[in-house]
């Protein structure tokens, strides 16, 4: 199997690639349009601000390819920020797969969110094998708005979709990398969609 992680410098991509590495998988790293299309499953990360991010990803030309790609997308943080359709973070529009925005947690909490938090509501294989109100980590100030791709809810001052899907594109806003045997077990299900 060949596994991408995009590469676009807005990622912690080094702790995503062990993850899949204590899998059995070698995700090879690339910005490349020819190899992430050649790719059986691909992984978006992103870590930092979004606006710069999206910068990134036109420079490279990568805004224009993601949306067009046609096997098993996973957004992890804020590559699953980018996927939806718009974001308060640096008044950002995304690439428009999922159809909800981003917003700032109000001030009404910590923020960022940083820790250890449950998702439920699981409506997708890729939770396959996992319990309700499995612990997850995460690290983040903004949130993606419920819509009808969710497939799972996190509450943190507000229920809010901490997963998303449409059709091959799926988005995590924690990090199953970070999140012990049951995030191991969601990059498992990942690679056998």
């Amino acid at each position: 199997m060949k596994l991408v992680i995009i590469n676009y410098g807005a990622g912690n991509i080094k702790s995503i690639q062990f993850a899949f590495k204590r899998l059995g998988v070698d995700a090879v790293l690339s910005n490349n349009p020819e190899e992430i299309l050649a790719a059986d499953k691909i992984i978006f990360p992103g870590v930092g601000e979004a606006s710069s991010a999206m910068q990134m990803l036109k420079e490279s030309g990568l805004d224009v390819l993601i949306p067009q790609l046609k096997q098993p997308v996973l957004g992890i943080c804020l590559g699953m920020q980018l996927l939806c359709n718009y974001t308060e973070e640096g008044n950002t529009k995304g690439l428009g797969i999922f159809n909800t925005h981003v917003k700032r947690f109000t001030n009404e909490v910590k923020v960022p969110q940083m820790g250890w938090n449950v998702i439920k509501e699981l409506k997708s294989d890729l939770f396959k094998g996992l319990k309700e109100n499995e612990y997850m980590y995460l690290v983040h100030s903004y949130y993606a708005e419920h819509c009808a791709e969710t497939i799972a809810t996190t509450d943190y001052g507000i229920n809010y979709a901490s997963a998303l899907q449409h059709n091959n594109f799926y988005g995590v806003q924690f990090h199953p990398e970070k999140s012990s045997l049951a995030g191991e077990k969601i990059l498992k299900n990942f690679l056998e969609l």
